[in-house]
């Protein structure tokens, strides 16, 4: 499947300047995360009496939990931009049929098309 030339190179750029930034927020979460387990490694490991432990716990948990995220989220970039290499981007995988060329340029990662979506 072949879309406009103009397709492929503005999902280049999106995938591209995105990529960017996640990479970017997941060093930032990693280094968050690490800073937050390091201060706590000198507190009291009794959570569950401590006042502040589940604010702690549960800080850690969000942190690993948006972290996760970003990593799932690069993830999903880097099989995007696998697909434009190997010249298979803008064909539904369930279906086989061309994913429209809006439906690209508004979702650059969509993998199916909007009736398999939908279904």
């Amino acid at each position: 499947m072949t879309h406009p030339g103009w397709v492929r190179d503005d999902v280049q750029g999106v995938l591209a300047a995105e990529r960017a930034e996640v990479v970017g927020r997941i060093a930032e979460l990693r280094r968050e995360l690490d800073r937050l387990i390091q201060d706590s490694v000198g507190a009291n490991a009794d959570d569950e009496h401590d006042p502040e432990g589940a604010t702690i716990a549960f800080e850690r948990a969000q942190l690993s939990s948006v972290l996760e995220a970003a990593e799932r989220r690069l993830a999903e970039i880097d099989r995007t931009i696998a697909s434009l290499d190997a010249g298979t981007y803008g064909v539904c995988e369930r279906c086989g049929q061309p994913i429209a060329a809006e439906r690209l340029v508004a979702r650059p990662s969509a993998t199916t098309c909007v009736t398999c979506a939908s279904a």
